[in-house]
């Protein structure tokens, strides 16, 4: 393994760490002799001191870190503060793959799939980009019907929803146009 090759693993060790590591530990991993370690890092320094880099190799003690230049903080805190990477709850997933196999639906079509009051659900997903209103059906009351957008795409590292796994047992699935029949024999039952 060539200087290059050295430092291209020393490199990698680093970034993916995330944490400080410590000199041993990253000669060892990467196959560096300990005194082939300090051109590695020298190159590395070279290599992140430039203008155009937005990253910096701390040296902490015996260890060393990747890290972002102290001049982007306010870019990064912004960053951050835009994708707030929450996890979603079980019944948010639920309501996600309930949409995303059956858009455009309506609140209460989810909610007869889900067999709970699902609104509070469908709006924290409209709040975070993950669905959006898909205009209103002709029926009475004129409910809003969701899809899923762009974002939910990028979000579940797809892109198209004929990327989704193919449901078991389709046949046996509830359709919207079920549902709102069920909800027009409902209304004209009253």
């Amino acid at each position: 393994m060539d200087m290059t090759e050295k430092t291209a693993a020393a490199e990698a060790i680093l970034f993916a760490s995330g944490d400080p590591c410590e000199a041993d530990k990253l000669a060892l991993a990467a196959g560096i002799e300990p005194i082939e370690l300090e051109e590695v890092i020298a190159r590395l320094e070279e290599k992140y001191a430039r203008e155009d880099s937005g990253i910096e190799l701390l040296r902490l003690e015996d260890s060393y870190q990747l890290a972002t230049k102290q001049r982007f903080s306010e870019q990064i805190k912004q960053a951050f503060e835009i994708r707030k990477n929450t996890a979603l709850s079980a019944a948010a997933m639920e309501v996600l793959t309930i949409v995303a196999y059956n858009q455009p639906v309506t609140k209460s079509f989810v909610e007869s799939v889900r067999g709970v009051d699902s609104s509070s659900t469908v709006n924290s997903l409209v709040e975070k980009g993950l669905l959006c209103e898909a205009g209103r059906l002709e029926l009475p009351g004129r409910p809003i019907a969701y899809k899923t957008t762009d974002a939910f795409l990028r979000s579940f590292q797809i892109s198209s929803l004929s990327e989704l796994p193919p449901l078991p047992e389709q046949e046996a699935q509830l359709t919207i146009d079920e549902v709102m029949n069920s909800e027009e024999d409902s209304g004209d039952a009253e």
